[in-house]
């Protein structure tokens, strides 16, 4: 039977043509560049000025806690607040922060360092759930998994980009500060293209907003929490999720130790194996934005964890840095999906009305995981080895796949979307 206008999946080039998700997309990846600089110039903020990699590793868990600790309140708060001013506000305030780094380059003030980079994570907090409950209010949800896959794209592209920025820049000047300022600029650009996008998308209808004051923000949380429960879909992917980042986050910890210490490999294999990695998932994003609502967002997210698990798994055997390579190559094919489709079915099984509070729970949840795998994964690798490590890894992950299949039965393949809220006035 031939599609119709009605059922035929819309594709990222479709998705783009949006204008409202135009602005949001390019003020996403604009922000992503930002990200990507921010971190990596921290970084070497605090090594260059402490060479301590024990005040390095506090840094890291001070930009981590922000999701876990507050992660449940800002979803809240995206479900209250006018959205497109949450996001306005939100990248407002890290331009503010990273341009104050500009002034703090000496030792004495890496106390100060520290509390604005989890400052800056913290306030990047509140814009993860409200870009995420605003996507599907201007794209149709046929296209929801076409623009999740370009906003994932953008979040790999602009993470390398960043990166790269800031390393040219400290590389050739020996400075860092110029790059928090450049850092700046990409959080002003990012607030200039949302403030186009309009008033109507981002505001949330009276009623709503009154109930939520009336519940107050445990409340809400609550009743946030209470909607994953009853939802077979939500507590399938909640579950696949956050079982996956409980055993992916090993990765994080002991990918360079392996192939340094275990391959004795060179270092400059580190740089190919994640551009390796960075290539197919941005390769995996095209794919699925013009294929994937073929299949359905379930059985992509479930086939995701599979593959994830295995290739996990396969890097117990790999002898030499090429192979880690093409592990991590194929791996990035079933990680995007994996991401992509996790908002995916959040947006396609929530109303409005909560979509803010399952987005925040989501994150909050697998970043708790990610914490809890990665600092399991330095003591159980000293005891056992990182190939044993990995094994036990994959085994996890594919528990993960096996959950989120077993829970996905009782439900369709592709999620049927919730009604749209009428815009308010």
């Amino acid at each position: 039977m031939a599609e119709t206008a009605t059922d035929r999946p819309v594709r990222a080039l479709e998705v783009l043509r949006i204008p409202e998700f135009r602005r949001l997309f390019a003020a996403q990846a604009i922000s992503d560049v930002g990200d990507g600089m921010t971190y990596l110039g921290l970084y070497l903020l605090v090594l260059g000025a402490t060479g301590s990699t024990l005040v390095v590793a506090a840094m890291a868990i001070l930009i981590a806690l922000p999701p876990v600790t507050i992660g449940l309140v800002a979803g809240a708060y995206a479900d209250r607040l006018d959205r497109r001013r949450i996001l306005i506000v939100s990248d407002s305030l890290r331009a503010i922060v990273v341009l104050s780094l500009v002034l703090l380059p000496g030792k004495s003030t890496i106390p100060l360092v520290l509390a604005l980079a989890c400052l800056q994570a913290a306030i990047g907090t509140f814009f993860s759930p409200a870009r995420a409950a605003l996507v599907p209010r201007v794209v149709p949800s046929r296209g929801l998994l076409a623009a999740n896959s370009l906003g994932q794209m953008s979040r790999v592209v602009g993470s390398v980009v960043g990166l790269a920025v800031t390393g040219a820049i400290a590389g050739t000047t020996g400075l860092i500060w110029p790059a928090f300022a450049l850092d700046a600029l990409t959080f002003a650009a990012s607030v200039a293209i949302v403030s186009r996008v309009g008033r109507d998308v981002g505001r949330i209808d009276s009623s709503v907003t009154a109930t939520a004051h009336a519940r107050g923000i445990t409340g809400s949380v609550a009743d946030g929490l209470r909607t994953i429960v009853r939802s077979r879909s939500l507590v399938a992917v909640l579950s696949g999720i956050t079982v996956t980042m409980l055993g992916s986050g090993a990765i994080y910890v002991l990918f360079v130790p392996f192939v340094v210490r275990d391959l004795s490999a060179n270092p400059i294999w580190i740089g190919p194996i994640e551009a390796s990695q960075s290539a197919s998932m941005i390769l995996a994003s095209i794919v699925l934005g013009a294929f994937g609502s073929r299949v359905g967002a379930s059985s992509v997210f479930v086939f995701g964890l599979a593959g994830i698990a295995l290739c996990i798994a396969s890097l117990s055997a790999a002898t030499a840095p090429w192979m880690v390579m093409v592990v991590l190559f194929a791996q990035g094919w079933f990680f995007l999906p994996v991401q992509a489709t996790t908002m995916t079915i959040v947006q396609m099984s929530t109303t409005d009305d909560m979509r803010g509070r399952v987005a925040g729970a989501i994150g909050s949840s697998t970043q708790t995981a990610m914490i809890l795998s990665m600092a399991a994964a330095g003591v159980l690798s000293d005891a056992f080895g990182i190939r044993a490590v990995f094994l036990v890894s994959g085994s996890i992950v594919g528990a993960a796949a096996l959950i989120a299949w077993f829970l996905f039965r009782s439900v369709n393949a592709r999620p049927q979307p919730v009604a749209e809220p009428a815009r308010p006035d």
